[in-house]
Order: C-alpha cells, then structure tokens, then sequence
C-alpha cells in the first residue's frame, strides 16, 4: 500500500469536498491568480474566497507568494497525486477481487454445463 500520512489525505480529501474549493483549483490549474481574479466568477466576498484558499493552502494545494499587496496563488498538486495513488491502490484491489469473482462464477457455470450433459 502506498505510506500517505493519514492527515495530509484527510487534510486533502477535506479542501476537496467543496465545490467552491475544486472551481478555484480548477483556476488555477490554468496558471497562477491573484485573489481578486479568483473570486471574479464567484457571487462571494474576498474574505469568503480567502478563507476557501486559507483551507487550500493548509492541505498543501495551493502555496501563496505575496509580491507587494498583490498575493499570487499557485496550484500544488502533490497532494492530489498522493491522493490519487491511495485511490489507485483500492482500485486495483477492487478489480482484482472483482476478477476472481468473475474466474468463480465462470468454474461454477462450467460445472453446472457438465453436470447438464453427461456424457
């Protein structure tokens, strides 16, 4: 299994619930804003925004430099990789119990066939 520290994926999976939170990531995806320019598509407060980029920031998503009065945010997406690579690791468990079930039923139709036709 992949070593994720419990509280970085909790602290990730958290900033991500929010729809707000994954619109300004999505932003920022695009290349680095300031937060003016991020609230802009959102009907909220700067402070409203701040506090979404505070939740960001505090899950290693979003890192913060200030040039002057202008602060710039930049997407950090290792947190989101780690979170990926846990996911990743359940759905391979997943497709591997869910292929021995599909191996079981398959032995399982093959002796009822048989049992169907002696020979």
């Amino acid at each position: 299994m992949v070593k994720c520290s419990s509280n970085q994926l909790d602290r990730t999976f958290a900033a991500l619930a929010d729809p707000t939170r994954r619109s300004l990531l999505e932003h920022l995806s695009h290349g680095d804003r300031c937060v003016t320019d991020l609230a802009k598509p959102h009907s909220m407060s700067l402070p409203a925004v701040s506090k979404h980029l505070r939740i960001l920031e505090k899950a290693g998503l979003v890192r913060r430099k200030r040039h002057g009065r202008v602060h710039s945010l930049k997407l950090e997406a290792a947190p989101m990789q780690e979170a990926k690579q846990w996911i990743e690791e359940y759905r391979r468990f997943w497709e591997g119990s869910l292929d021995r079930l599909d191996e079981y039923l398959k032995q399982l139709q093959a002796k009822d066939k048989s049992h169907d036709h002696p020979h």
